[in-house]
């Protein structure tokens, strides 16, 4: 009986138990002995590369100014009156508000106010005017640790004329805007811990000393700064709920606005007698005795790194370009 071609049985290619074997392309793939020996070939490439890149980060270095960081740690000034205030507040708020008084107690409190001040441009601005720091902040590049002296940058400013100089007839003298937003950038750091609430108040500068002394202004005219203007405020309100007061026959409305006014002067009382009114220092700021910047190590570390990254490319371009001739 013949079959069928139906009925015949089809061979299986490839055979089972057979596995293709897998297709090398030794081109592609990186041979870790090869690149080791290109790069061996080319260490002294390498070195020479990271030696010359650390060489001009260490002069580089050695070349910036030292620059000391002087810091203080404070913290809000405590008062009741903060709480007694908030219940003023909540008995009161109301009828205050319809009368253009702020009892306080609600919205930003006076420690995170005081710290926008702090960082504000007008704040900084009359700082640096009021202590007369022109010129050492913006016309120095230095300090002699010999002599204590800062040394200043004379294509900018004369220290003997104490004149700034002009450049076509057009004085180089910074702009109020000027040095305020470089001291805000260059010289004023705060940081705030959120779960002390402690507020770190730092100055950099090229004298430890002078560091130090910016740092304890800062604090002082700051706790100034609000502690007038809440007697202004204070002032005001109470001339305010006075004239209110006169036109008024209500005995509600007149308990009201007494109460108001006992409550400014308690406030107008602890302004005139606490110095240290929105901040009380924690750690005064000190004359520190090493400079925090800069980390010449660092960047003779980093510069030799990269010089070393620049070497094994300059090796592997230079192999690639041989081979590519070879072909």
């Amino acid at each position: 009986m013949t079959e069928t071609p139906n009925q015949q049985q089809i061979p299986q290619y490839p055979p089972p138990g057979y596995y293709y074997p897998m297709p090398q392309n030794s081109d592609d793939e990186i041979d870790l002995r090869e690149l080791f020996s290109v790069l061996w070939k080319g260490k002294w490439w390498i070195i020479a590369c990271a030696f010359i890149l650390g060489l001009a980060g260490g002069i580089y270095a050695f070349l910036q100014p030292d620059i000391y960081e002087s810091s203080a740690l404070i913290a809000p000034a405590d008062s009741n009156q903060s709480s007694q205030m908030a219940g003023l507040a909540s008995q009161f708020g109301g009828l205050a508000s319809l009368a253009g008084i702020n009892l306080g107690g609600q919205g930003t409190d006076k420690a995170t106010l005081a710290l926008q001040v702090l960082q504000s441009r007008k704040f900084i601005g009359d700082f640096i005017e009021r202590h007369h720091l022109l010129v050492q902040l913006m016309a120095t590049k230095g300090w002699d640790k010999k002599t204590g002296k800062l040394i200043y940058n004379t294509s900018l400013y004369t220290p003997k004329t104490k004149q700034w100089l002009d450049n076509d007839g057009k004085s180089l003298k910074p702009t109020r805007l000027e040095a305020t937003q470089y001291f805000l950038k260059k010289i004023l750091a705060v940081n705030t811990d959120t779960k002390t609430n402690m507020t770190t108040v730092s100055i950099n500068y090229y004298s430890p000393i002078i560091a130090k002394q910016w740092v304890t202004w800062l604090v002082a005219d700051l706790n100034e700064e609000i502690r007038q203007q809440d007697m202004s405020e204070a002032q005001s309100n109470m001339q305010y709920l006075e004239q209110q007061i006169a036109q008024t026959s209500l005995a509600d409305n007149r308990t009201m606005l007494f109460k108001l006014i006992e409550q400014q002067t308690k406030t107008l009382m602890l302004a005139k007698v606490q110095k240290e009114y929105a901040f009380k220092t924690i750690d005064p700021a000190v004359v520190v005795e090493s400079a925090s910047k800069p980390k010449r190590k660092l960047i003779i570390m980093i510069a030799l790194v990269l010089g070393g990254f620049l070497g094994i490319f300059f090796v592997g371009i230079k192999e690639f370009i041989r081979n590519d001739k070879k072909r």
